[in-house]
């Protein structure tokens, strides 16, 4: 079990897979568009069984292991592939999917320190998968970078008791501080994409246009990609930001010197901390996902139909079991928060993601409020999209024309500043 293989020539999930260890691979990423890996190559070659996992119920189903309940009901996939031969049931009118619990032989984890006891610390973000999968083995093994006595740990500091951790092993590669967040993207965030021989906005203007659709007093999830760069143009407003891996009130994108390596947002992204921000385990982060807690949702599509259908974690249709990059986007929007999507209008061979219906595997069926791309703005009227804004100097007509989906359009369309 793994939130993510990795990539590789790192030691990560991914070095067991590479040595040919691995016969079953339960992940939230067993593959990533643009990245080889050979997980994939197991899979698609029939020699290991692949499980795509939302992130969230994969940390439940650890939960549930460790904590001795056998099953659970949650809303995070239905009417989605993933819900395929499970056991759904109906509570107050909704549907919810039976999720079985994990139980692990072996947990590999990774913490600050621990003392010879086994109670560990944590030191920022860092928390995220490492509680529940502790809870889930039967054996836990953390690494730490320093191992103390008992009783040198305050008890207020202790983060897992000794009583989830089997063994204590002091690290032997050191941490090195990176100058800067690793770059995922292959294009400059200020680049532009060309439509009929213009440009549309910037992914970075994508982003501040989004930036403008969250409301004040907002508690907001950004996912990875273009949603990333969404908080550097929140700063002085009051919207607490939230990630997955366990952190809530960080602000804009680290630099230089003011990087805290035990400090990233789950898109592995160096982040600030607001006033008040604290810092939790990833299944406190999905209770506060799918309990309602959040108001906002910023994520990156494959696809958006005129359904407010989303489309956001397989570019393979029909999907090929156990592959995939489902992440935690199927319990961020269960709980129903406003979804923003950004994405760019059509993808890199032009062909449509603004469609009449999603032809790629769902995330999640009439969740859609906003999206933004590099041409146009959005908003959801209940009934179907109508076109709000359009990027400089284009045309309704030009954008309509590389729209598939059937558009409304406002009594006055201005442009997206």
């Amino acid at each position: 079990m793994s939130t993510s293989v990795g990539d590789p020539g790192n030691v990560n999930p991914q070095t067991l897979i590479e040595n040919g260890q691995v016969k079953k691979i339960l992940a939230s990423f067993t593959s990533r568009v643009g990245r080889k890996t050979a997980s994939e190559d197991l899979i698609l070659a029939g020699k290991a069984v692949g499980e795509v996992v939302p992130q969230g119920i994969l940390a439940e189903r650890c939960r549930a292991g460790g904590a001795g309940i056998p099953a659970f009901y949650s809303p995070t996939g239905a009417a989605t592939a993933l819900a395929a031969g499970k056991e759904v049931r109906y509570f107050d009118g909704k549907p919810y999917v039976l999720e079985q619990a994990i139980h692990a032989d072996f947990a590999l984890l990774r913490a600050w320190r621990a003392d010879a006891a086994g109670n560990v610390q944590f030191r920022g973000s860092t928390q995220n998968f490492n509680v529940s999968f502790a809870k889930a083995a039967k054996v836990s093994i953390v690494e730490v970078d320093e191992i103390l006595e008992v009783g040198q740990l305050p008890p207020e500091s202790i983060d897992l008791p000794g009583i989830f951790i089997s063994r204590v092993i002091r690290g032997t590669f050191p941490m090195e501080v990176p100058k800067e967040t690793p770059k995922g993207s292959r294009r400059e965030w200020n680049s532009s994409r060309s439509y009929n021989g213009k440009l549309g906005i910037s992914r970075d203007d994508i982003a501040r246009c989004a930036a403008r659709l969250i409301r004040e007093g907002s508690y907001v999830n950004l996912g990875t990609g273009i949603p990333l760069h969404v908080c550097n143009y929140l700063k002085g407003r009051d919207v607490m930001l939230h990630s997955e891996n366990g952190l809530l009130g960080y602000g804009g994108a680290a630099t230089g010197k003011s990087i805290n390596p035990h400090v990233y947002s789950a898109g592995s992204q160096y982040v600030t901390l607001n006033p008040g921000a604290s810092f939790f385990d990833s299944v406190t982060s999905f209770e506060m996902a799918r309990g309602g807690h959040l108001d906002a949702v910023v994520l990156g599509a494959y696809q958006v139909d005129e359904h407010a259908n989303l489309a956001n974690w397989s570019t393979v249709n029909p999907v090929i079991s156990g592959l995939g990059g489902i992440g935690g986007a199927m319990d961020l929007v269960a709980a129903g928060p406003e979804v923003i999507v950004v994405m760019e209008h059509q993808d890199s061979k032009g062909n449509a993601k603004l469609l009449h219906n999603c032809s790629l595997p769902l995330t999640a069926s009439k969740c859609v409020n906003w999206v933004v791309t590099d041409l146009a703005l959005l908003r959801w009227s209940g009934s179907n999209f109508v076109l709000e804004e359009i990027a400089p100097g284009f045309n309704v007509d030009e954008v309509v024309e590389m729209t598939e989906m059937k558009l409304e359009i406002a009594p006055c369309v201005g442009t997206m500043t």
